[in-house]
């Protein structure tokens, strides 16, 4: 049953309904298309079209510049053009759950991390998956619920209403339980693990109220929640990676050995490292669109210091 818009600004706008519509009607059309050419075409979308006009572009090199200021300008702009192209393969990717659980099932799983993960299984202990927007992040995921595993995890809501009503019911299609990002959703996450259940979290959002690690050299907040489930629900805390091959639709699924119990910073500083390793070997396939380190805020208040 289709919504309809409402002027109310919780329950969204006419905008937001027309935006939806727009978008679900890329979507369906897409979902039509062979695989390769919809891969591409989203890829060429994305990059091609909404990256530039919504500064997603501009905000890539603005990162990149912050992390590797001697890096010469066109090194920056290419990164930045894969960066687009990756989310947009991505984006249409996560739409089609079910069909990327089917092609992970044939997809290289490697690291020291699969056999903790097999041997936790068998002895009904939970396990706590952590990444970041690195290749797809739902590729590692779909390969073990491809073996029969469920994991949960956590989804961020999207700020339209009405494409929310769908992104947060295609989010549990693939394996639940899923939950909204937020303090309950944590915590229904927290219980799932508790009761000796999988899930995943994604760590390298900015969050003003994390602590500062160092993220590519440069400060970054970060929040300590994966480790403290960990540490609460005596979880395996496994980093894990949906790396993209060259042909840009098959993924290697690497799960790396556990990250030790101890400190939660130091248990974070360790996930970071992790993934700090694998963005130096694929940068293009970090979403560096993301304001991680807010440079222009950082310039700002370094300017207010030192003043006229």
């Amino acid at each position: 049953m289709s919504q309809t818009p409402s002027r109310d600004k919780d329950d969204g706008s006419w905008p937001d309904w027309l935006t939806d519509r727009g978008l679900r009607g890329v979507i369906w059309v897409m979902l039509r298309i062979p695989l390769r050419l919809r891969l591409w075409l989203m890829g060429r979308f994305v990059a091609r079209v909404i990256a530039p006009l919504t500064g997603y572009r501009e905000r890539a090199v603005e990162n990149l510049t912050h992390v590797w200021p001697d890096m010469p300008a066109s090194e920056k702009r290419k990164i930045a053009d894969g960066v687009a192209d990756n989310a947009g393969r991505t984006m249409i990717e996560n739409y089609d759950v079910i069909g990327l659980r089917d092609r992970m099932r044939g997809a290289t799983l490697s690291g020291d991390g699969l056999s903790a993960v097999a041997a936790a299984r068998a002895e009904g202990r939970p396990v706590l998956f952590v990444t970041g927007h690195f290749g797809n992040f739902e590729a590692p995921r779909a390969a073990l619920v491809a073996q029969g595993y469920e994991i949960g995890g956590l989804y961020r809501p999207m700020s339209n209403p009405f494409f929310n009503a769908h992104y947060a019911q295609n989010m549990h299609r693939l394996s639940g339980p899923v939950f909204e990002q937020g303090r309950r959703g944590t915590m229904g996450l927290l219980r799932h693990i508790k009761d000796g259940g999988m899930g995943v979290l994604l760590f390298d959002v900015y969050d003003s109220a994390g602590t500062p690690i160092d993220f590519l050299g440069r400060p970054a907040p970060t929040l300590t929640s994966a480790a403290d489930i960990a540490l609460r629900t005596g979880a395996l805390m496994v980093p894990f990676f949906g790396l993209r091959l060259p042909d840009g639709q098959s993924f290697e699924a690497i799960f790396e050995a556990p990250i030790p119990h101890g400190d939660p910073v130091a248990m974070m500083r360790e996930a970071t490292a992790r993934l700090e390793a694998r963005i130096r070997e694929n940068p293009e396939q970090w979403f560096w669109i993301h304001r991680r380190w807010k440079p222009r805020r950082q310039r700002r208040r370094a300017a207010a210091k030192i003043g006229p």
